[in-house]
């Protein structure tokens, strides 16, 4: 066997090792070179000339294994920092007064009577951050270009505010009705960033934790695309997602940066506001956020720019001849880092510099004051622009920059670093005055002692106000600000919805197919086809739409660099530079991504896009819910199709496949339109009208969510005088009965409109009974309508009463109403109380398994035959049929017994 110093693995960093030595001696003579440094200079100034040599390497291209983590230092060298083109005398006196209103405003917000909080800490922490980011890189979008995309951090937004005020852009009206939105309309600012409550300030919701970071990178593939696709130039866009190291514990945070890499997205810039600490206490403690996030970053192929140390660093650094302060910065674990930051200079100078006599001497010339003020890199104007200058340069990749801040910074001793922080609202007098001389503010100790203390503004003429200004005029115009520039679509005509209208004839096709159908008649409109885009979580074959590989193709920047393996197909697998699909692979929060992005592209970039996002039913709502939330608060608008939908449809998957519980998840949404359509007609209509409500004139901010299903049934044609305001509503009488004696209504959606059409011919042929038929395309959306009827009688007692559209509709229909749907019973009880006579509903409560579906539809009790018996039972509870019927119902039917069920057709995954 080999010994340990002759074995070679077979790859080392992605690079192949074994290899033969084609010359020895050469190769002695490099490893005795590096004895010798060891030996004579010592280990840390041999690992030195390692590193020069493997930057060398890079720099004349010589492939070499990637490193993972550096020393605890800044990555620019001070000696290679750019020219500071701001006036860093000004913007230190702008950033005071923004850092000042920004506290102040949170303070005045917990006055007696109000008590409404916010969080102050963060925006301490990243004030600088941003400062530079808003005087010299962040583009507005004045110049009628959809300029850069912000995601700002969501607790910092008291500081956005503040800044804003100094601009003229909030009144200190406003800046008193932080988060009194609804009690001080129409001056209310919202907690957060939410372009839903404030629509033409903020742009991305980003405080729901991780989907910022998510949605940056979607975002910024997103601007690649709509460029590839010549939609809309975005050359000139840049996307910054500020973000917190706490957050990155977030899966969604690091979970999709491979894609950033994948696609050399140098287009966007990660800023981290590393302050070491979580809302609770540190985020690392044992460790180092900083170093763990480089390695991960550089993992994933990102760029990673470290910002650890403020200029008052540099001489000390310049000394450290033999590496023994970069080894006590390597070593010394965040939790003691943050306790620095709370403690005096003494303290420092005795437990970081006093273990060795050469960090002793490093300080001996520096006072205590001067030691406690070796500050962090997040605060320094300079080496961040630095940062920022590099990380728009850098082509590629994307860029990550970890900045080093202390959270609560300048706020006091009270605030500055303590784990108590970021629940911290309110300052105290004493705070308060040394919070104003720490800013050099001239501000009264009687201003400040006689109740709320005063905003400071230095006065619309000052130099302060005008450097903002010029700044942004510079950067043509203001940020945050959301501007909605499209226009309406010219919307297709009748002619691209008549083929789904006319039925599949004597062809079984899914709902799923028939929207697909729908999809690419629409697809090929010379206005709007080519502002469809698909998406798709690796299932695109699943709902039959590979149909569309060969001629939208999948969106891909490399195109396709082999030869596909289905290349002879009709069908065959097809990437392009300029494709119009996105195929995000298994990540549903990666296609939601996609799906926000392009939704709001209306309004980003003032290009409409239409996505249409198609995925298997169950991972939808429940999966990625807080970004379908996150969809309507950033005024997203698009189509969701839960595919393969119901309890008992793909009933071979089994639990964790059966949705029955979708609609109802959906309905808690108030920006989604939720519909579970039964034919391929009721789902023309329904796209035809989400069309006109999201792109025509004066459009909604809604999005579509449709449920179909991969059962095949044959569709019917659009029945003559369809109704198809009933279509829209919700519900409309689809077929009366026609024969029988004893009236009675079944309620129906979805896959369920069949069974109901089953248990019709039974009722009438077997017991008697004329049952109408009823569609409901949209429990939801009848409730949604009733409950604001409701609302308004409630608040409008002296005026006529307006009556529910569910009730009006079935108001004199004869019988008990039962309703039955492949939904848990949830579903369409949301009606119950607006039908007008007695009401039962089937559903699918439960757990789902793996059974054939006439078998499922059986143990649910929702198949035809069990709605017969609810038609008879509550025909019974009237005295209308003898209860004796319900006993010969079950027997007949062997409603007991699971296995005496048809198990109906197989198959049928689109």
């Amino acid at each position: 066997m080999a010994s340990g110093s002759d074995r070679n693995p077979i790859i080392i960093g992605g690079l192949p090792s074994q290899v033969p030595d084609f010359d020895p001696e050469e190769t002695a003579e490099w490893l005795d070179s590096l004895d010798a440094a060891i030996d004579e200079r010592g280990r840390e100034r041999a690992r030195y000339l390692m590193l020069r040599l493997i930057e060398r390497a890079r720099e004349k291209r010589v492939a070499v294994p990637e490193m993972r983590s550096t020393d605890y230092v800044n990555t620019i060298a001070t000696k290679d920092e750019p020219f500071f083109p701001g006036n860093e005398e000004i913007e230190r006196k702008i950033l005071n007064a923004t850092r000042w209103n920004a506290a102040v405003m949170v303070s005045r917000a917990q006055r007696p009577g109000i008590g409404v909080g916010g969080h102050i800490a963060t925006f301490a922490s990243s004030a600088s951050l941003y400062d530079v980011g808003f005087n010299h890189f962040f583009r507005g979008k004045d110049d009628g270009k959809g300029g850069d995309q912000i995601f700002f951090q969501g607790h910092a937004s008291p500081g956005i505010y503040a800044r804003a005020y100094l601009l003229d852009r909030l009144s200190e009206q406003q800046l008193d009705a932080f988060r009194q939105e609804k009690s001080k309309a129409p001056y209310g600012l919202s907690s957060y960033p939410h372009p839903r409550l404030m629509p033409d300030f903020w742009e991305f919701p980003t405080v729901s934790m991780g989907l910022g970071p998510l949605g940056a990178i979607y975002q910024a593939r997103m601007n690649r695309y709509l460029t590839a696709r010549g939609i809309a130039d975005t050359e000139d866009s840049h996307v910054w997602a500020f973000l917190g190291d706490g957050e990155m514990d977030e899966p969604e945070s690091l979970g999709q940066l491979s894609l950033a890499s994948r696609e050399g997205l140098d287009n966007l810039t990660f800023v981290v506001n590393c302050n070491l600490q979580r809302l609770d206490g540190p985020v690392r403690g044992n460790g180092k956020i900083i170093q763990e996030l480089e390695s991960q970053f550089r993992g994933a192929g990102w760029n990673v720019i470290k910002l650890v140390w403020d200029r008052s660093w540099d001489p000390l650094l310049a000394q450290d001849r033999d590496g023994v302060l970069v080894n006590k910065l390597n070593a010394t674990p965040d939790g003691q880092f943050q306790t620095y930051a709370t403690e005096t200079g003494s303290y420092i100078r005795e437990h970081f510099f006093g273990g060795d006599h050469r960090l002793r001497a490093m300080v001996e010339g520096m006072s205590d004051d001067q030691v406690l003020h070796l500050g962090r890199g997040g605060h320094d104007h300079r080496k961040i622009f630095a940062a920022y200058k590099a990380a728009k340069e850098h082509k590629g990749q994307p860029t990550v920059i970890l900045a080093q801040t202390v959270k609560g910074w300048t706020l006091g001793p009270n605030f500055e670093g303590r784990n108590a922080t970021h629940q911290m609202k309110k300052l105290t007098v004493e705070d308060l005055k040394r919070f104003r001389d720490r800013l050099h503010l001239p501000i009264a100790d009687k201003e400040l002692e006689g109740g709320s203390p005063p905003y400071f503004h230095p006065g619309r003429d000052s130099e302060e106000i005008q450097y903002m200004h010029d700044r942004r005029k510079e950067h043509h115009g203001y940020v945050p600000s959301r501007i909605v520039r499209a226009k309406p679509l010219a919307l297709p005509d009748e002619k691209a919805y008549a083929s789904v209208k006319k039925g599949s004839g004597h062809q079984s096709i899914a709902t799923t197919m028939a929207f697909v159908r729908l999809l690419k008649d629409l697809m090929r409109d010379k206005e709007i086809g080519k502002r469809f885009v698909p998406i798709a979580p690796d299932e695109y074959r699943t709902f039959g739409m590979d149909s569309l590989f060969p001629s939208a193709k999948i969106y891909n920047p490399l195109g396709q660099t082999y030869e596909s393996v289905d290349r002879e197909l009709l069908l065959a697998y097809k990437e392009s530079p300029n494709g119009q699909m996105l195929h995000d692979g298994i990540s549903e929060a990666g296609c939601t991504a996609s799906l926000i992005a392009a939704g709001s592209s209306y309004a980003t970039h003032g290009e409409p896009l239409i996505p249409v996002y198609v995925f298997y039913s169950m991972f939808g709502f429940q999966r990625t819910g807080d970004q379908f939330w996150q969809m309507g608060d950033q005024l997203a608008r698009g189509f969701v199709l839960g595919a393969t939908a119901g309890r008992t449809t793909l009933t071979g998957e089994g639990l964790q496949h059966a949705d029955g519980h979708s609609q109802l998840l959906a309905s808690t949404n108030p920006a989604c339109v939720a519909y579970d359509p039964a034919f391929g007609f009721e789902i023309a209509h329904i796209v035809q009208d989400g069309l006109r409500r999201m792109y025509g004139e004066d459009s909604e901010d809604v999005f579509y969510y449709l449920t179909v299903y991969n059962e095949p049934i044959q569709h019917p044609a659009e029945p003559e005088a369809v109704d198809a305001e009933g279509i829209l509503k919700g519900l409309y009488r689809y077929q009366e009965g026609r024969a029988g004696a004893i009236p009675a209504q079944i309620l129906a959606s979805g896959v369920a409109v069949p069974w109901a059409l089953e248990a019709q011919r039974l009722l009438a042929e077997e017991w008697n009974v004329r049952a109408d038929v009823w569609s409901a395309t949209s429990w939801n959306e009848l409730r949604r309508e009733a409950v604001d009827v409701e609302r308004h009688n409630l608040l409008h007692p002296e005026e006529e009463q307006r009556v529910p559209y569910v009730t009006t509709k079935l108001q004199g229909s004869e019988g008990p109403f039962v309703a039955v749907s492949d939904w848990m019973r949830s579903v369409p009880d949301q009606i119950a109380r607006w039908v007008p006579g007695t009401w039962q509903s089937l559903g699918a409560d439960g757990f789902g398994f793996a059974d054939t579906r006439g078998g499922a539809r059986r143990f649910f009790h929702i198949d035809a035959q069990s709605v017969v018996l609810a038609v008879l039972t509550e025909l019974a509870k009237e005295g209308k049929v003898d209860r004796s019927v319900l006993k010969q119902a079950i027997d007949r039917y062997q409603l007991l017994d699971v296995t005496a069920a048809d198990p109906g057709a197989a198959g049928g995954d689109a």
